[in-house]
Parts: structure tokens; sequence; C-alpha cells
């Protein structure tokens, strides 16, 4: 029996690794205009269960088993990157947050994009 459980449990494992990877956590880079650039972090959790039974003589025989998981996977922050700047902007954890975060994104760069603008200049100003 043990051949069989190892089976499923691999098979089921092997689906969740191909679910849930660096590129889950930290998202893919998103260019919002030549100075900003955000990339999206995300909370990752996962839950897997694995069971069997066999009733046969042989191992083979009359067995029975089952694997599940489950991944969830939730945005928690941005980080905007202009030049040499970085900065994290977090995520409210309720619920139609990521809806608004949604509705505001352009509202969002535009003011991260003159935030920056901004202390460029003052920076060149300064020099």
């Amino acid at each position: 029996m043990a051949g069989n459980i190892d089976g499923v449990m691999n098979n089921a494992l092997d689906g969740i690794r191909k679910m849930v990877d660096v590129d889950t956590v930290i998202g893919e880079p998103i260019r919002v205009s030549d100075s900003v650039t955000l990339i999206p972090v995300s909370k990752v959790s996962f839950g897997f269960a694995a069971g069997g039974s066999s009733f046969g003589k042989t191992e083979k025989e009359n067995f029975g088993g089952g694997a599940g998981g489950g991944v969830n996977v939730v945005p928690v922050a941005f980080i905007a990157v202009s030049g040499e700047t970085v900065k994290v902007l977090p995520i409210s954890n309720h619920p139609d947050a990521v809806d608004k975060i949604a509705a505001y994104v352009p509202d969002v760069v535009d003011k991260i994009s003159s935030f920056f603008e901004k202390k460029d200049k003052t920076e060149d100003a300064a020099e």
C-alpha cells in the first residue's frame, strides 16, 4: 500500500508545486511609465491532505486512496520603483480592497509618478 499512497501524494504535490512558485509571491513587474515600475507581492497559503486504504491480500488489490489540496493567493502590496527610489505600497486587508485598488490604479500611478518626478526635480535643483 505504501507505493500506492506515495503515488497519490506525489501526483497531488506536483500539481501544487506547479501552481505555487516564487513568481506567484513576487509577480511580474508592471511598467507603468518610463520612470515607474510596480511589482505585485502576494501572500500564498496552501493545504494538502491524502489518505488510502488497502483491503486485499496484495498491495495493488482493492486499493482506495485520494488526495486533495487548495491554494489561496492574496495580493498584499505593490513595490513601486522609480530610478533608485523604492517604496512599498501595502494593500488593506478588507475584502473589497482589491476591487478598490483596481479602480484607483490609474490615480495611484499618476500620484506615484508625480511624487517621483517632483523628487527628481528637487534633487536636480539641489545639485
